[in-house]
């Protein structure tokens, strides 16, 4: 096989690292194997100026090995829940959050400040928007990270946050493909199945990529979830299926850009068919990126595995120059080595962080908030004497747990800003039998109680510390610091808040409102289904 057609290759791969130094992993794999992309997780972020070295020196390393473009520099920055920029940078609004405030115009504004923010990092390349019309309360995986359950509205928001993005020169991914949000599986963990008919599917799943698509979409990721009615085959992930990369995204629905995959060492892929195997499949499929987002050992087994099927004529050349010249196009298109500065000193552009970002951002939280119930307990009056009592889960999700913006302590640092009088408790999640006694000891001293919710499932723990706190103390007020669908499952509380993530300004923001300092706007963008009557004694 020829060094060409194994840089080829290379250029289809997307790998991740540990670090927020190019590990000597990394700067082989860019010099030796010409692949043609990084991804960027929490695990790489430091400062502003410490990422910007970052992408400089992998961008470096690719001229220095000779890349005849520059390396794509990709990160998950949806905002909300998924983000993963830290200190210094501004936190925008996710999705829901976004579209409870019902303006697609936000949408744009926040693609485009994200993309100033990226562009100054030195990151071209933003794994968002999602696409996914999250129709199903019991998502796991997506949720809050979708605009909300009309395809209408997922589409019109989708359309503005691309837009936005592509004009700050930030290359685009609509995911995931063919849709992800009427599952109740998450594909990290399991192989998710969305059994609709196709008829369904072009309806509601289909819709916002279609219209998405027909304005100008870069690239498109697919989902690793199993469609009958696309693909017979049983079990077979789209990410790996002919029938929905080339029969219905390229002839059907005329996508000609370029397809990533989502990781391939999710579980979805890599308990199934394999994350090597699985590779070879996708580039079948009419897959163009292959990401690999962690372990060395997989991305040295997809390289050669691929450079193996090639040679025995498992996979044909051919398919593989149709995905290198999707991928050249898309660099072409948007980068150029002239526009990146590889010399010292490096400078952090003054957008980064901002205030004027920060306080776009502020506009959208007061627009998104949302009072879902109010039993004439908002705004709440204290007087400074007043004792309150608030309760709030650790965040299981924090995984960045070293950035208090990233924990749902942002909640008890919001109050504090409001009231001096209080008292916090910080209980498990979800919380246990000795917590919820201990707190329904005092419960009938406060004048009221602030708890935060996190993503209440089925027979939570959650929902029995509610009803305790509720029966010695009426004025309970909840912040749904994720799900707003929470409140399906809580007996009747005085005041409901639904946040849309546990973001700091979105903690803050509505604790302003809980005691009148702003008025909040927000309207649902999902329905919530009363699973629960009010049956408290």
């Amino acid at each position: 096989m020829s060094n060409t057609t194994k840089e080829k290759i290379g250029q289809l791969m997307v790998f991740g690292f540990k670090g927020k130094k190019a590990s000597p992993e990394i700067i082989k794999l860019i010099r030796e194997h010409h692949i043609g992309g990084v991804i960027l997780f929490g695990r790489n972020i430091g400062t502003p100026e410490e990422v910007l070295e970052l992408t400089t020196e992998l961008q470096r390393t690719a001229k220095e090995a000779g890349h005849e473009r520059p390396l794509l520099i990709c990160i998950d920055q949806e905002n909300g829940v998924v983000r993963r920029l830290g200190e210094g940078t501004t936190i925008l609004p996710g999705a829901m959050l976004l579209g409870a405030t019902g303006r697609s115009e936000n949408a744009y504004i926040t693609g485009l400040l994200t993309g100033r923010e990226l562009k100054a990092l030195g990151i071209n390349w933003n794994l968002a928007p999602v696409l996914d019309v999250n129709n199903n309360p019991d998502n796991p995986v997506i949720g809050v990270r979708s605009y909300g359950e009309s395809a209408d509205m997922v589409a019109n928001f989708g359309k503005q946050a691309v837009k936005g993005l592509q004009d700050a020169g930030i290359i685009t991914t609509l995911k995931h493909f063919p849709g992800h949000g009427d599952t109740d599986i998450d594909s990290h963990l399991d192989l998710p199945v969305i059994s609709h008919d196709i008829e369904r599917l072009q309806e509601v799943e289909l819709r916002p990529f279609r219209d998405v698509i027909e304005q100008g979409a870069d690239t498109i990721m697919s989902a690793h979830v199993y469609f009958p009615a696309i693909e017979e085959r049983e079990n077979v992930p789209a990410t790996i299926s002919k029938k929905v990369i080339t029969g219905l995204l390229r002839e059907e629905l005329g996508f000609q850009g370029v397809v990533t995959t989502d990781c391939m060492e999710m579980n979805a892929i890599s308990e199934g068919i394999g994350t090597a195997e699985g590779a070879i499949e996708a580039l079948k499929a009419g897959v163009d990126l292959i990401m690999v987002s962690h372990l060395q050992t997989r991305q040295y087994e997809t390289l050669f595995q691929v450079e193996e099927a090639i040679h025995t004529g498992e996979i044909a050349e051919e398919t593989i120059l149709q995905a290198y010249q999707r991928v050249a196009d898309l660099k072409d298109k948007y980068l150029s080595w002239d526009d990146i500065t590889l010399d010292s000193p490096l400078h952090v552009s003054k957008d980064v962080g901002s205030k004027h970002h920060e306080l776009e951002a502020y506009e959208f939280y007061k627009q998104g908030i949302t009072i879902v119930h109010n039993d004439n307990m908002l705004p709440l009056t204290l007087k400074e004497s007043d004792p309150l009592l608030v309760v709030y889960p650790r965040d299981s999700y924090a995984l960045q747990v070293k950035d208090k913006r990233y924990a749902t302590f942002a909640l008890e640092k919001a109050v504090q800003d409001m009231h001096d009088c209080l008292e916090v408790f910080q209980v498990s999640n979800p919380p246990i039998n000795d917590e919820i006694a201990n707190l329904k000891e005092i419960a009938n001293q406060y004048q009221a109680i602030i708890i935060g919710t996190l993503s209440i499932k089925e027979n939570d723990q959650q929902v029995t510390l509610v009803e305790t706190l509720l029966k010695e103390n009426r004025n309970v007020i909840v912040v749904a610091t994720r799900n707003p669908y929470d409140i399906a499952y809580l007996p009747e509380v005085s005041a409901y808040i639904a946040t849309y993530e546990f973001t700091a300004p979105a903690l803050k923001t509505a604790v302003e409102a809980i005691f009148g300092k702003v008025k909040v706007k927000g309207k649902l963008p999902v329905s919530l289904p009363r699973r629960r009557s009010d049956n408290l004694e």
